[in-house]
């Protein structure tokens, strides 16, 4: 699989300076927590759980979790179960040795630590399309038995399996506990540091907590409260020491038309040209302005790639993970040998300074985000790219 994919080979070249690589499940666990992207989720309990799959992959999603806990009542768990053992099945008959790596990374979001053994289990051979488990309202308390129940199911199927914690619970949240649960996690999670894919964030649980629901005008970072929790997580957690984990931005609840109360965020000059206003209107219209902010604080305070609910959601996180022509320039001039000793030195663009101590953890980052999403030609933008992505969708081509 590869980001943009869907759009044909011949298209791609004139979008990309450098196109976006191929990774596949089997992939080393640095280039698969770049590579998340907008993760889609889905409750367990949908008919046709495969075909869905199999027409998300074809519209450029590449990772999903299937969901067994918040997204189903209590009463449909067993049968949640039961239908994602089925649909595995389905999965692995239509997609027999080398076309597995046509379907998104998939990973189960359970409930409670037995689930991950059972299912596992009873998978049988259809375990080879799972990527791993996401677990929710992590802390060092209720997660260990996660991640011990994780390490049972990897003996027991011989396969490597990741876990994505979720950041949820009020002792994060609350400021009399956040420090000591923050220090708690950091400590797990470090002893199981190979099988952490990334770390995701529950916002809506942090707001909850307070009876609190940002409007679709207002992005994460507007709420106070939650902005400073993510602020703390990415303190402790996002370091780029060779300590931190990739962290991933919050879910986005919004997709149907509301009535707005601000005017919209998005600038007008980037969409006057063709039919790029149109786009501009329809973004407005399903209340996205608000995510592209969102995506880009995300990226500014140090988070990376977005949970989704909805499928519209998921061309936009891509586009605007794309490297900019700018931005690679930079990075590359950074990492150069020769400037191994620092200094400071004046950008191709000539708009800025690039120091190079402090910024090469930047650029090294941003090199591993280009890899995945490559790397736009200098005269296209998010614009073209989202244009041109949902074009090829709507032509139904995909093309790897």
């Amino acid at each position: 699989m590869r980001h943009f994919g869907h759009i044909p080979a011949a298209v791609r070249t004139g979008l990309f300076h450098q196109e976006p690589a191929a990774f596949t499940a089997d992939s080393d666990a640095r280039t698969l927590a770049v590579a998340l992207g907008a993760t889609l989720y889905s409750p367990a309990t949908r008919t046709r759980l495969a075909d869905a799959v199999r027409k998300q992959a074809a519209r450029a999603v590449v990772s999903m979790v299937l969901c067994l806990e918040d997204s189903i009542s209590d009463a449909e768990v067993e049968a949640g179960e039961a239908n994602l053992v089925q649909e595995f099945a389905d999965l692995a008959a239509r997609a027999p040795g080398d076309e597995a790596a046509d379907l998104p990374l998939l990973f189960i979001r359970v409930r409670e630590p037995r689930q991950i053994t059972d299912l596992v289990d009873r998978l049988g051979d259809t375990v080879r399309l799972l990527s791993g488990f996401v677990l929710p309202k992590f802390t060092e308390v209720r997660g260990r038995p996660f991640l011990e129940a994780l390490t049972l199911a990897e003996r027991a199927c011989g396969r490597r399996l990741f876990a994505m914690p979720v950041l949820e619970s009020p002792e994060l949240l609350h400021l009399e506990s956040r420090a000591e649960t923050l220090a708690g996690i950091a400590s797990l999670t470090g002893k199981y540091r190979e099988r952490i894919l990334a770390v995701r964030l529950g916002v809506t649980d942090f707001c909850s907590n307070y009876g609190l629901r940002r409007s679709p005008d207002m992005t994460a970072y507007d709420v106070q409260i939650v902005a400073s929790v993510i602020g703390d997580v990415v303190n402790v957690l996002g370091r780029s020491d060779g300590t931190g984990f990739t962290i991933t931005g919050p879910v986005w609840e919004y997709f149907r038309p509301g009535e707005r109360m601000f005017k919209p965020q998005l600038r007008r000059s980037p969409f006057l040209e063709g039919r790029a206003e149109d786009l501009r209107t329809a973004l407005i219209e399903h209340d996205l302005d608000g995510l592209l902010r969102e995506i880009e604080l995300d990226r500014a305070n140090g988070l990376l790639g977005k949970t989704c609910i909805h499928p519209t959601h998921v061309l936009p996180v891509h586009a605007l993970s794309v490297v900019t022509h700018e931005e690679f320039s930079d990075a590359q001039d950074i990492l150069r040998p020769e400037r191994g000793g620092g200094g400071v030195l004046r950008s191709a663009y000539t708009n800025k300074m690039n120091e190079v101590k402090p910024h090469r953890a930047w650029a090294e980052r941003t090199l591993r985000r280009a890899e995945v999403f490559g790397v736009a030609r200098e005269d296209v933008g998010f614009v073209e790219l989202l244009t041109t992505g949902l074009a090829a969708l709507t032509a139904g081509r995909p093309d790897s």
